[in-house]
């Protein structure tokens, strides 16, 4: 008689792949995970904290700034249903494999919400009340606009071997690189104090279709003359990275990539998460297993993503 498989074996099964993958390396260097309590968390220390200044007539306490954003939380699940008949018939363990695929989606499900939060960051607001991805942003008494979506005009760049922004050299990119990375550094606080003075290190982001001219321009500076001494004298100051992310492709319509800088304290985005991943079940002895004769296996998870510091990011767009 063929053995049924066991909820325990089921459970087991979806808890241990759950551990075992983590989900795209870049999560964790672009975002921040906070616990959340309630269904809405607000964000009130968004800004920057005072620079430290000359004691003259005592402390000048300062609160927290006036900006302030929230993150409502939003249930997720994930649902699997099988057929006693065949869960008893399955001497391949593929009822397993869907199990496995379950917790591997059950990880990637972060980088689903960031992506989609990336995509829409040049018409999302974040805390400042402009775009995320925006030409004019401006903090408390610096009224400087500031800008961490540039557009870089690669013909201006007059490398030896031309590209197009659909397809464009290494060494084209190697110098949208660099602005990236000079943009990040120059963006000032609410007191016009840098922001990024220590950034040591930056992940470049890319869809798919420019993978391989990125991973070439971060990798082999030395084999572009045009750009090797800017590249080199980068590398030997910053540690740069590269994110390969499939579910920016509609950026390559748009010639579109992004950089972030992934030491600092308060990322560029926000994980927040009330419950995490669990699974439930309908299975043996249950009255669904009885009137439909199947078994379900659900997960679900109450999270969601927002936007932290905009001055850890810069859109870049070729031209």
């Amino acid at each position: 008689m063929d053995k049924l498989l066991s909820y325990r074996q089921v459970i087991g099964e979806f808890y241990k792949r759950l551990a075992l993958d983590t989900g795209a390396a870049w999560i964790g260097d672009v975002s921040n995970y906070f616990a959340s309590r309630q269904a809405l968390e607000s964000y009130a220390w968004l800004g920057q904290v005072p620079q430290m200044r000359e004691w003259i007539g005592g402390r000048q306490a300062k609160g927290l700034p006036e900006f302030n954003f929230e993150i409502r939380n939003k249930h997720y699940e994930s649902t699997l249903e099988f057929l006693v008949a065949d869960l008893r018939r399955d001497q391949s363990g593929q009822a397993m494999t869907r199990i496995a695929e379950q917790a591997r989606r059950a990880n990637s499900h972060w980088a689903s919400l960031l992506s989609t939060l990336i995509l829409s960051g040049a018409s999302a607001l974040c805390y400042d009340g402009q775009y995320f991805f925006d030409t004019d942003h401006t903090e408390g008494n610096n009224t400087t606009s500031q800008s961490n979506d540039i557009t870089v005009d690669i013909s201006a760049l007059a490398v030896a071997t031309a590209g197009t922004p659909a397809a464009p050299a290494v060494a084209e990119f190697q110098g949208c690189i660099a602005q990236g990375v000079q943009q990040i550094m120059s963006f000032t606080d609410n007191e016009n104090e840098p922001m990024n003075e220590d950034a040591s290190e930056f992940l470049v982001m890319v869809p798919t279709g420019y993978m391989n001219v990125a991973a070439q321009a971060i990798a082999t500076p030395n084999q572009v003359a045009e750009t090797q001494s800017a590249l080199e004298a980068l590398k030997a100051n910053f540690r740069l990275k590269l994110a390969v992310n499939p579910r920016l492709s509609a950026w390559e319509s748009s010639y579109n990539f992004a950089m972030f800088r992934t030491d600092s304290a308060i990322k560029s985005f926000i994980r927040q998460e009330e419950t995490g991943v669990q699974m439930k079940a309908k299975a043996a002895g249950s009255e669904f297993e009885f009137d439909h004769d199947a078994h379900q296996y659900g997960i679900d998870a109450w999270r969601n993503v927002g936007f932290g510091m905009w001055q850890n990011s810069c859109l870049i767009t070729m031209a």
